[in-house]
């Protein structure tokens, strides 16, 4: 029983489209029409009692399912009015002559001002609102999530309330995004009770007259009346829809199946249903309307509001006494495992997989919770920050937890799931880097800098100053998590750019350049393509802030050539500035360069097949150039530039692939990519050995 009374919804749309088919008794069709009327009044009483959107999420399928339960009955009135002399029942007849009174121009005046009504002012209007709102639902998204994201890095929401939050966000835009298309359901409902009100009055008068059902007076009296009540019974439930429609767009998330959200949520408002159950008391008070239909209707839902709205009130007054009586045993308080996990939706909950994760020891947790004065989550939000003004890309939040299968002074950061990089810290010591001639020697432990593998010490608190005075450079063990964190994300930052992260960024570019984006994405550079370019950037440490300058570039290449490694470099062209910024110190760029007859060997070695293009270069070459470039970035030890390779833009992209596979911190830019007032120095050039030779020899 119960199963079937949760797909009573179900049943009830496919018995609407049964009426487009079996013919309906008068007394059937008068009580289907009630029904009609008193479902618009009570969705109208809780669009206009809920709060937001979200209370009412089943409303742009409810649209849908009304809107067919109301065709269908006027499939069913029209075939009764023209198969039983213009008698369609009680209902119809009787709001016939309530608008007509008597006079049939008075009543077509009427029923046209009230359809055109509809049609012009409410419908219209709620199209155009709820596209409006869908649009700006979307263009806001990326904002709110950025917002739910800096709250979950500073610790003023947890895990679980920021996918809340997210999952609202997202149910938000579908919601309103159905609502733009249930919009035109509407419109397309008011044309067709026109169309189904000439068919009725035209088709009336000509069967009335062929079938001889009295002088052309008579019939035309007869069936206009018929179609007028028609008319007004259809238009009066589609302009209280329509009127719901537009006050639910100006102000959706379900759980459950439509069947369970319509029974749920209009249990929830027993408010609306006593109020329709009045409203319809009172119309039954109004002469010539239905008095039987109408106190029947009222009267049950006037009963059923209060039964409803009393065994609600009682559910309510136990969860408080519930909740301020004793505990519940632990036992009682929550299922077991083996009991949480039967259900399968929270086995599917085990799927998730965090974009960015960090898993530390008992010891370290003091430094993550902000309640003991933990400070991690306050520098990541920093870094967060001067990360986007710096790359342009705005890094996930990062959920941080602790693990027991870590030692106590451990910590892991993950990407996707996976292990990516593992450190440890003493939290009462300081880390001090060794220089390259120390003035002395400090007590401690000796490791290793997890970030960048320098040797170090961990030394007390108090060999602090000594450690300085000998020249080490000290940093807390704070500085040295969140440093080995960062270096990190940058490290692997291309792989949390995905296609949600690139969308986002197309709609933030939106806000300033909405008619390159409108041109461009996804017309000439699809979202998978400008994933791809954003990818190949970030993975050399190119910023992508400049996303304008990016896709116009990149439309300008894939429109000539569909490459995405050839439309990669043009974008590093356009990029110069940024590049050379990025890059350069001082005005000055130190740099390694190739020979020219090793460019030369490398453009030879270039290979396309199927797959691509790719560097098929000879073991003997490779390893002369590996060699030899080994020696010369050990010039850039005691410089803080980073090491960098400059070659021509032919080979920059293939062999900036091949090469970082032995040298991953190196850099490989063109010499288009740096601007004209850098001042570049090489502080060596790669030859090829035998050439080297034979120049030494002469």
């Amino acid at each position: 029983m119960k199963q079937i009374f949760n797909n009573v919804i179900s049943l009830f749309v496919v018995i609407i489209v049964l009426f487009l088919i079996i013919p309906l008794p008068t007394f059937m069709l008068d009580f289907l029409l009630i029904i009609n009327i008193g479902l618009s009044i009570m969705i109208l009483m809780i669009t206009m009692n809920i709060a937001e959107p979200l209370e009412f999420s089943i409303f742009p399928s409810l649209l849908l399912v009304t809107t067919l339960f109301r065709l269908g009955m006027n499939v069913s009135s029209t075939r009764l009015i023209l198969s039983n002399g213009g008698n369609a029942g009680s209902v119809i007849k009787s709001f016939g002559q309530l608008i007509t009174s008597g006079n049939i121009v008075i009543g077509v005046v009427i029923f046209f001002i009230i359809v055109l009504v509809q049609f012009i002012v409410i419908t219209k209007g709620a199209e155009r609102v709820a596209e409006v709102a869908a649009r700006f639902t979307l263009d806001a998204m990326p904002g709110k999530q950025m917002a739910i994201d800096a709250d979950l890095s500073s610790g003023l929401i947890n895990e679980q309330e920021a996918k809340l939050r997210r999952y609202k966000i997202q149910k938000e835009a579908d919601f309103y995004g159905a609502m733009d298309g249930a919009t035109k359901i509407v419109k397309g409902d008011a044309v067709m009770s026109l169309l189904i009100t000439l068919i009725n009055f035209v088709g009336g008068v000509l069967i009335g007259m062929v079938s001889g059902g009295g002088d052309f007076t008579t019939v035309l009296n007869t069936y206009s009346i018929a179609t007028i009540g028609d008319g007004l019974v259809s238009q009066l439930p589609a302009l209280m829809i329509s009127t719901a429609t537009g006050m639910i767009v100006t102000r959706s998330v379900s759980d459950g199946s439509l069947n369970t959200d319509v029974i749920g949520q209009f249990k929830a408002q027993p408010r609306a249903i006593m109020v329709t159950g009045v409203v319809l008391l009172f119309l039954a008070a109004i002469p010539n309307t239905p008095r039987l239909a109408l106190l029947a209707g009222g009267s049950l839902l006037l009963l059923g509001g209060f039964l409803i709205g009393r065994k609600l009130e009682a559910s309510r007054a136990a969860e408080l006494v519930a909740a301020e009586g004793p505990e519940l045993p632990p036992e009682e308080e929550a299922p077991s495992e083996n009991e949480y996990y039967k259900d399968i939706n929270n086995v599917y909950s085990l799927l998730t997989v965090e974009p960015l994760e960090m898993e530390f020891g008992y010891s370290l947790i003091p430094m993550v919770d902000e309640s003991h004065g933990g400070k991690l989550i306050s520098r990541v939000v920093i870094f967060r920050r001067q990360f986007a003004q710096d790359m342009g890309f705005v890094i996930p939040s990062i959920r941080m937890h602790d693990a027991a299968s870590l030692g106590t002074n451990q910590y892991v950061v993950r990407v996707k799931g996976e292990e990516v990089a593992r450190g440890e810290i003493l939290v009462d010591y300081y880390l001090a880097l060794e220089p390259a001639n120390p003035l002395g020697q400090v007590d401690g432990i000796e490791t290793v800098e997890p970030a960048y593998g320098i040797p170090s010490r961990w030394i007390l608190p108090e060999n602090k100053e000594i450690a300085e005075i000998y020249g080490y450079t000290v940093i807390d063990p704070l500085s040295v998590m969140l440093t080995h964190l960062s270096e990190t994300i940058k490290k692997h930052v291309h792989e949390l750019l995905g296609r949600s992260e690139t969308m986002q960024l197309v709609e933030n570019l939106k806000r300033t350049s909405p008619e390159l984006v409108e041109e461009a994405v996804p017309n000439i550079v699809s979202y998978a393509s400008l994933e791809k370019i954003l990818r190949n950037l970030l993975r050399e440490g190119v910023p992508i802030k400049d996303l304008g300058t990016i896709i116009e570039a990149a439309s300008e290449a894939l429109s000539q050539n569909g490459d995405i490694d050839m439309a990669t470099e043009q974008v590093r062209a356009a990029l110069s500035r940024t590049i050379t910024r990025r890059f350069c110190e001082n005005g000055q760029l130190r740099v390694v360069t190739l020979d020219a007859e090793v460019e030369k060997r490398i453009i030879s070695s270039i290979t396309r097949n199927e797959q691509g293009i790719y560097l098929a270069m000879g073991p003997d070459l490779m390893q002369q150039i590996i060699s030899q470039l080994s020696e010369h970035l050990k010039k850039f030890n005691d410089l803080s530039q980073t090491p960098i390779l400059l070659v021509s833009q032919v080979i920059r992209g293939y062999f900036s692939r091949m090469i970082t596979q032995f040298y991953p911190n190196l850099y490989v830019l063109a010499f288009n990519e740096i601007t004209n007032n850098v001042q570049i120095q090489a502080l060596g050039n790669i030859t090829i050995e035998n050439n080297r030779k034979a120049v030494v020899g002469t």
